[in-house]
């Protein structure tokens, strides 16, 4: 295992579970809850002839960012492409449960004075979604999890961070968005159906799943952040991330949850509002998009490096249009 200074600098798109997880907190402070020692394994795998991983693919903790307790989920691609099966969703809906129950406790300790003490989550996805060799317990999973993120609204901030190999597919693109806001690189990716399974349902000639820099004009980090289905596009590096996690906790809670993406009447009526402009505009590409919310550099948008596209980049307005 690399130090924390050394993990610092390291690519977040190919760093590991355990390794992001204890990166993305200050030095020294990460605390593993449910960690492999304690074996607690899917029961499902071994009745199909599956190999079990001892922390079921999901790496659950608490750290600190400052003066604040961060509680930190983080998927590992590695096994099963991240799904979500019975025991890490337990894990992940344990360690929100666990999050709201140190928030009141600090409210009611620290009555006047406890902004700058509360609790955050933050969820590192790298995930295909639900898994399908326990999928009703797997989607169980899901809906417990959007149940607690909703549990933490104007409690605790829940910030949601896509930047792994894998990206952020299935059932988990929506349990992403469902959070205060989202943290994307460039190479992270979101959506609901992955691409391998819009060739085969649609066809090649609807959705190339070789197509790598389609995939990414349509799921990924900077075509999001044009569409504001994610609030800050930031390096790769984990220290990156961790930075711009800094910056949000200096944040008031408010100002957090502007950022969302869903989850209010107001919110529903802009996506409808973007679906009435899809209708209008009939883009063949998103570089179609791009060029409407006035990125005329659209066919050269991919190819610029982070700081020359942060630099020039103009991105959806709020209200949809």
């Amino acid at each position: 295992m690399m130090s924390w200074k050394e993990l610092q600098n390291t690519s977040f798109y190919e760093s590991p579970a355990r390794e992001r997880a204890i990166g993305l907190v200050d030095e020294g402070t990460f605390k593993e809850l449910i960690a492999p020692i304690d074996k607690f394994t899917s029961p499902h795998l071994p009745v199909l002839g599956e190999a079990v991983c001892f922390d079921d693919g999901v790496v659950t903790g608490v750290g600190k960012i400052g003066t604040r307790p961060v509680f930190v989920i983080s998927q590992e691609g590695r096994f099963i492409g991240g799904a979500v099966g019975e025991v890490g969703g337990a894990k992940i809906s344990g360690l929100f449960q666990v999050a709201l129950q140190l928030y009141d406790k600090i409210v009611d300790k620290y009555p006047n004075d406890y902004e700058s003490r509360i609790p955050a989550v933050v969820f590192s996805f790298e995930t295909g979604g639900v898994r399908l060799h326990e999928s009703n317990a797997g989607l169980l999973a899901h809906a417990e999890i959007m149940e607690w993120i909703q549990k933490c609204r104007n409690k605790v901030p829940v910030i949601s961070l896509v930047g792994s190999k894998v990206g952020c597919f299935g059932g988990m693109g929506f349990v992403c968005v469902a959070t205060d806001l989202v943290i994307m690189s460039e190479l992270g990716r979101i959506g609901l159906t992955g691409p391998e399974v819009i060739e085969e349902v649609m066809g090649k000639k609807e959705f190339d799943s070789t197509d790598r820099a389609l995939i990414y004009r349509t799921t990924g980090g900077k075509h999001k952040y044009i569409m504001r289905d994610c609030a800050f596009l930031v390096d790769d590096s984990i220290e990156a991330f961790r930075n711009q996690i800094e910056e949000v906790l200096k944040m008031p809670y408010s100002e957090i949850a502007s950022y969302r993406s869903i989850g209010s009447l107001e919110l529903v009526e802009e996506q409808l509002s973007l679906v009435g402009l899809s209708t209008e505009l009939h883009p063949k590409d998103s570089k179609d998009v791009w060029r409407y919310f006035g990125n005329e550099n659209a066919d050269q948008i991919q190819d610029l490096y982070y700081e020359d596209f942060m630099n020039s980049v103009k991105i959806r307005p709020r209200g949809g249009r």
